[in-house]
């Protein structure tokens, strides 16, 4: 049988993830200590942990389904010829040269994430804005 094609394009976008993702957690220390940049932090955190599973996920799903039609290549010389090909082998095969998400899902992940974290930044910085005016409201009132 004939090893499975790593799809790199999925797999160094994930490294890249899981990198950044590691140095913000071993730094959050440091990075959270701002109350200027907390929420910016908190935002690239979950824009990362978020394109991290998009692009995780695809990678596992594109893997997993080469793997699911190997199991059709009988001899193991890498094509389907003769009585190879059944149902079952072109339905594998559809499912893995068909899905253009998956194969841009690098892409798509980017602007996901993006707007998911923009969203949590405003949230954030919203929140902080409300409780710091309550906070001003409540000193000055007593």
């Amino acid at each position: 049988m004939n090893e499975i094609s790593l799809p790199y394009h999925l797999i160094i976008p994930g490294l890249i993830s899981i990198l950044i993702f590691g140095i913000i957690i071993f730094k959050r220390k440091v990075l959270f200590a701002n109350r200027k940049r907390k929420w910016f932090w908190i935002s690239v955190t979950v824009f990362f942990g978020i394109y991290l599973l998009i692009v995780g996920g695809a990678t596992f799903v594109d893997v997993s389904l080469e793997l699911d039609l190997q199991k059709y290549d009988l001899n193991g010389d890498g094509f389907f010829s003769g009585e190879e090909i059944t149902p079952e082998q072109e339905e594998a095969m559809h499912k893995v040269i068909s899905d253009t998400a998956r194969n841009f899902s690098f892409v798509s992940g980017l602007i996901f994430s993006g707007i998911i974290a923009f969203f949590v930044f405003i949230f954030g910085r919203t929140i902080e804005y409300i409780n710091g005016k309550r906070i001003k409201t409540k000193q000055a009132n007593v």
